[in-house]
């Protein structure tokens, strides 16, 4: 499922992200990237182990600590803290697969990246080109979104970001190890979360149906869930 979550950041949050990013180190992105990404890399980053890499990494967690659609879509158990890359003129990603299993820096542990995210932080009139491109069976979805709009996507996905023609596109981007595996399963029970949500909604939390329909939700879960 690829979901896109509108108004992750506030204009007010954009602008103090942007400050603090505009006075940031920006360095190759090669450096975090595996071997065959590398070879068709060609962006910046800011140093993830930099204090201010840190710093926002942070911050966007606990954005995404409170954000029902995030949550809901992807039941996060771990999640790799945000990294930040910059495209000016010129800059692309070619056609690539990110790594299956990724460090979480600092703890020892590592993730199963079942869930990719990128967090948007340019304005659309501020660049052209940039898009990025998620490689399907049948298709191609192409993906350009406002400041503070965010892309969710199964990190299986074949994805490039095409050369920006004009500006500078800023982003965040991390990775997530769902407590349900499947795809399937999260697709499942993210539609059956909001169809109650809904219903809720309409006729109140104490409705019968609705309770059911929790009831059904938290046996699927607790059925599909790997802690």
């Amino acid at each position: 499922m690829m979901l896109h979550i509108p108004a992750v950041l506030s204009p007010e949050e954009l602008t103090y992200l942007r400050s603090r990013l505009q006075e940031g180190e920006w360095v190759d992105g090669r450096k975090t990237a595996g071997g065959q990404s590398a070879s068709v890399k060609n962006n910046l980053q800011i140093p993830p182990d930099s204090p201010l890499g840190r710093e926002l990494s942070t911050f966007i967690l606990r954005k995404l600590g409170t954000n029902p659609l995030f949550n809901s879509a992807v039941q996060p158990l771990r999640v790799v803290p945000p990294l930040f890359n910059r495209y000016d003129k010129g800059m692309s990603f070619g056609a690539h697969v990110d790594n299956a299993l990724r460090p979480i820096p600092g703890t020892g542990q590592r993730i199963r990246t079942d869930v990719s995210s990128t967090l948007f932080m340019s304005d659309l009139d501020e660049y052209e080109g940039g898009e990025l491109v998620l490689y399907g069976p049948s298709e191609e979805k192409v993906v350009r979104l406002p400041a503070g709009d965010m892309i969710v996507y199964p990190t299986r996905a074949l994805h490039s970001v095409t050369p920006v023609t004009r500006g500078s596109r800023w982003a965040a981007f991390f990775w997530a190890q769902s407590m349900v595996r499947s795809q399937e399963h999260r697709d499942i029970l993210f539609d059956l979360d909001q169809t109650i949500m809904n219903l809720m909604s309409r006729f109140g939390p104490e409705d019968q149906e609705v309770l059911r329909l929790t009831n059904v939700y938290h046996n699927l879960q607790r059925s599909w869930a790997e802690l």
